[in-house]
């Protein structure tokens, strides 16, 4: 750990690091299935890893803390993300033929905190917590982030705790496309909407077939939004109501093209009903800590329709300090029980 009086801090964002690798997996700590035959899906991947990461290190960076030295910041990042190194931080980087996994674990050698960003997919998330342990982890616990790994366990969690779900009957019986996806899966990777239930179901068992934990849910009609949280062990404060620019292609691919921050006004009025459900889904899933987002569709007649949960720093981090006039990252390190100074 660091000397007397002064803490590190890991600021490590998976894909930023070189996670994004052809060769995904937990066995290696690989990235989401995006390869080099895709650059495209690469590189939006990587600006959207970028984008989270250079926000988290520029609010650390206006710390006090961080300032006079007393915290110092160890920054991974990769040469197609280079991070420049400054005063109380240093950079590192793999080292060839290191793995993802094994270029973290050797990150967090000697330092007193992480904050660490990972997709869910095939337990990436957790594993970098399992790595990091949950005293020095800066985040959600790891039964928060077991369950919000799982799309299914998700939804019937919140549904335990009056959240309305794609699965409520009543979407269900009213449904006219259905949606395949990953379980496990982050953002709008490998998702498809279909017209045809028997299609969805039949598409939905050959994916299974092959091994792949998928789910087939009802596609709900609404606007797609999201809410960004700050959350602790006693409540969950609502930070901005998002705008997700979600489409469908004539194929039925899904696609993300980017969150909208605050697209929503605060004087909304569908905020208190925001506000319930922020509070509905912290008492479903109490180790949520720090920067959490839900992902939600406002259906016309029955209001907001929880999707998932990201328990992590999502796209939606970047520009709120700004906007809400704080150090966000000074806030989530005190949510986490690591006030800065």
């Amino acid at each position: 750990m660091s000397g007397a009086g002064v803490r590190t801090l890991l600021v490590h964002e998976f894909l930023t690091a070189g996670g994004l690798v052809s060769a995904a997996g937990p066995e290696t700590g690989g990235g989401p299935a995006v390869s080099g035959e895709d650059p495209a899906g690469h590189a939006a991947l990587l600006a959207q890893g970028r984008a989270m990461r250079d926000a988290m290190l520029a609010d650390l960076q206006a710390l006090p803390a961080v300032r006079a030295g007393r915290l110092r910041l160890r920054v991974a990042d990769c040469a197609d993300a280079p991070w420049a190194a400054g005063a109380h931080q240093e950079v590192w980087r793999a080292e060839p033929g290191e793995t993802p996994l094994d270029f973290a674990r050797r990150l967090l050698q000697g330092v007193d905190l992480a904050w660490m960003v990972a997709p869910e997919s095939d337990g990436l998330l957790a594993a970098c917590l399992n790595l990091a342990g949950e005293r020095r982890w800066i985040g959600c616990d790891a039964q928060a982030i077991a369950v919000a790994s799982s799309k299914m366990r998700t939804l019937q969690a919140l549904a335990d705790h009056g959240v309305l779900t794609p699965l409520a009957l009543r979407l269900a019986d009213a449904a006219s496309r259905w949606v395949v996806k990953p379980d496990d899966g982050a953002g709008c990777v490998a998702t498809e909407v279909f017209d045809d239930a028997a299609a969805a179901e039949a598409r939905a068992q050959a994916r299974r077939a092959t091994g792949e934990g998928v789910t087939l849910q009802p596609w709900v009609e609404g606007e797609a939004m999201s809410v960004s949280l700050l959350c602790t062990s006693g409540q969950a404060q609502l930070l901005s109501l998002n705008r997700q620019q979600v489409t469908v292609d004539v194929d039925g691919g899904v696609r993300y093209a980017g969150v909208e921050v605050g697209a929503l006004a605060a004087a909304d009025p569908r905020r208190r009903a925001l506000q319930r459900l922020a509070d509905r889904v912290r008492a479903a899933l109490p180790g949520l800590r720090g920067f959490v987002g839900v992902d939600l569709v406002w259906h016309g007649g029955l209001g907001p329709v929880a999707i998932e949960i990201n328990p992590r720093v999502s796209c939606a981090y970047a520009g709120q300090s700004a906007r809400l006039g704080i150090n966000l990252a000074g806030a989530v390190l005190a949510a986490c029980g690591h006030p800065a100074d």
